[in-house]
């Protein structure tokens, strides 16, 4: 399982085909899950964000419980690059390779914001050959082996499709053990597999980069790219002004905690709270609340504050700034 300071949150899309494999293999989907730490139903719809170590965790699980050492690879032979959601008809549509990679590293938050692919530099220094990179943008953070096996073969599988067939590839380079006989790694992948690399990759002639993808058009690559524009959050964005967006965005929700805006970042309650701490960001005075609120005064405000929560407005605000304070819900609006 991942080992990093923060929680990361991927969409539930990520899991396709592990209900199906389970079931094949005679497991109860449901009861892994279950034990896994996934939300109810996220092996069945593609846009709950669920905690990356739940998968992680759940597709190692299984791998044991099921004796099944490929899991991974048999999952991803069940996914296709649909899954990406509105990032795969930017990728489908890309006039080249080049394109094509340059969209999934830029949107690939859209599906997993603590993840990224890209391409690096070769690691045995062959200047006709580039890697492309799964991983954490932190690069201390260790992958699952399933997770490693299922991405990597999915990332392959989708290159397949774009390219209509073979594009050359050299090796898979995993950063851990191999998780089933090298065999099954060629039979998948059509290359060798190299266990204990320096980081999860497929390596590719260099010359792959500037290939013309065929079959696309135009017009939909532009109409994907303005959607991803208009609905994803600026990579240059303070914590702050994103939490400032979506508050605004789900008044008409009637509710709003700081566990969902956390969620739709793809971070900890906690860890949204020290990066707005870290930003300055300052408490409002309680007038100007009963004000927004349209209450005479902070009186009046304090009365309601008793119904919603039992104490006062001032007395809620002193018990937020206490010890265990951040990972306690936010006040909703309604």
């Amino acid at each position: 399982v991942a080992e990093s300071s923060e929680v990361a949150y991927v969409r539930s899309a990520g899991l396709r085909g592990v209900r199906a494999v389970i079931d094949a293999l005679g497991g109860d989907a449901d009861d892994l899950a279950r034990r896994s730490g996934l939300p109810g139903g996220a092996l069945d719809s593609d846009e709950i964000l669920v905690q990356d170590l739940a998968i992680g965790f759940l597709l190692e699980t299984a791998a044991v419980e099921l004796r099944c050492p490929d899991f991974g690879l048999r999952v991803a032979l069940r996914q296709d690059l649909g899954l990406l959601g509105p990032v795969a008809a930017a990728i489908r549509h890309a006039p080249t390779t080049t394109r094509a990679l340059e969209m999934t590293s830029k949107y690939l938050f859209f599906h997993a914001r603590s993840l990224e692919i890209t391409v690096v530099p070769d690691p045995e220094g062959d200047p006709g050959v580039l890697g492309v990179r799964f991983g954490y943008r932190d690069d201390a953070a260790a992958l699952p082996p399933q997770a490693v096996d299922m991405v990597l073969l999915f990332l392959h599988r989708s290159m397949l499709a774009l390219l209509g067939g073979e594009y050359g590839l050299l090796s898979v380079e995993l950063p851990n053990p191999l998780n089933t006989v090298p065999a099954r790694y060629r039979e998948l992948f059509s290359a060798p597999a190299r266990p204990l690399a320096s980081a999860a990759m497929l390596r590719v002639p260099a010359a792959l980069l500037g290939r013309e993808i065929t079959g696309g058009d135009l017009m939909a690559h532009e109409l994907a790219l303005s959607y991803l524009e208009q609905h994803g959050p600026a990579r240059d964005q303070t914590y702050a002004e994103r939490t400032r967006t979506l508050l605004l965005r789900s008044l008409d929700t009637g509710t709003s905690t700081l566990g969902d805006v956390a969620a739709l970042l793809s971070v900890s309650p906690r860890t949204l709270q020290r990066h707005l701490t870290g930003e300055g960001t300052t408490e409002i005075p309680l007038y100007q609340i009963a004000s927004a609120l349209a209450l005479d005064d902070v009186t009046t405000f304090s009365q309601y504050a008793r119904r919603w929560w039992g104490v006062t407005a001032r007395q809620f605000r002193a018990d937020r700034r206490g010890p265990g304070a951040v990972g306690r819900p936010a006040i909703e609006l309604s």
